[in-house]
């Protein structure tokens, strides 16, 4: 008999091979098209979820799938699965922790020099060709300024390991301090905020680290700092943000993720000293690939018999 599974998001192609080819795979990219296009019927069937992250799984699917049993994450956020749900029905959550790291890491770096260095601006200055007329401005070094990294977890510790080359002072805030890292602790947030030149949000997307980043935080940094985001758009207070970059009361932000992406403030748009990212810090290809597998054993462990590799507590 086969195994319904009902799979959101968009995968690599070998996800989707390697399900389809055990399951019977009922697809939708988004979650608004699986609430709407998903009969009662096939509904009525479904005993596993695989779903990206960023489409999770909320309180109104739970309500949808009788014979639910499992929930299989694309990715390590879990704000978006209605945890209280999947508790009181039993069901077991699996994410894919410690894959997506690295290439995060690579990305913010890579954010960081864009903005300091005004790459994306140079870009768009030689395009527009206002080369030929006119002189762009001076960017702004790396070496000697203040990182401030807000959760150095995984992504956040391999920023920090990252930014030593560039001679930067690296200090962090989090719950506790790292006996392992040797950067400089700092327990208070607004501390944080004050000494940085650079401003990197990185800590997890949950219930407890929704407006982390208050109105009062962003009014604590300088207005010659950057504040780069990988962590969720609900992280940071964005109307705060968004005000503190329109009147130049922050100077510069690099963005990947948005409170109601793929909706953006529209004043950031015209803004140039912003740069937007579609939410892609962790999609290299080959660690997309790397994160499938992780979702797929965890699916294929259920069906088995077998221990939840990525089990969440």
């Amino acid at each position: 008999m086969s195994i319904d599974v009902l799979l959101i998001g968009d995968f690599p192609d070998a996800t989707k091979r390697a399900l389809t080819q055990r399951f019977n795979v009922h697809h939708f990219d988004t979650m608004e098209a699986t609430l709407s296009g998903l009969t009662d019927v096939d509904a009525g069937r479904i005993r596993a979820i695989g779903t990206e992250v960023n489409q999770g799984a909320p309180a109104a699917l739970f309500s949808r799938l009788p014979k639910l049993e499992v929930i299989c994450c694309f990715g390590v956020g879990l704000d978006r699965v209605d945890l209280g749900v999947a508790k009181a029905r039993n069901i077991p959550v699996t994410n894919t922790p410690g894959i997506v790291s690295e290439e995060v890491a690579d990305f913010t770096i890579g954010l960081l020099l864009a903005s300091a260095r005004q790459i994306v601006l140079g870009d768009k200055f030689v395009r527009e060709g206002r080369w030929l007329r006119e002189s762009i401005g001076r960017g702004r070094s790396l070496r000697g300024k203040t990182l401030g990294i807000v959760g150095l977890g995984g992504i956040g510790r391999a920023v920090a390991d990252r930014a030593i080359p560039f001679r930067m002072n690296i200090y962090y805030q989090g719950p506790r301090k790292k006996a392992d890292a040797p950067f400089t602790y700092v327990a208070d947030l607004f501390e944080l905020a004050r000494i940085s030149d650079f401003f990197v949000v990185a800590c997890k997307g949950s219930e407890e680290t929704i407006n982390l980043v208050s109105p009062e935080i962003i009014s604590e940094l300088r207005p010659t700092a950057t504040l780069i985001n990988v962590s969720r758009g609900n992280v940071v207070n964005e109307r705060a943000l968004v005000e503190a970059l329109v009147t130049g009361r922050l100077g510069y932000a690099a963005l990947d993720v948005f409170e109601r992406e793929p909706e953006v403030p529209s004043e950031l748009l015209a803004l140039p000293n912003v740069i937007l990212q579609p939410h892609q810090a962790h999609a290299a290809i080959e660690t997309r690939l790397l994160v499938g597998e992780a979702m797929t054993a965890n699916l294929f462990a259920w069906f088995e018999g077998a221990p939840l590799p990525g089990r969440v507590a």
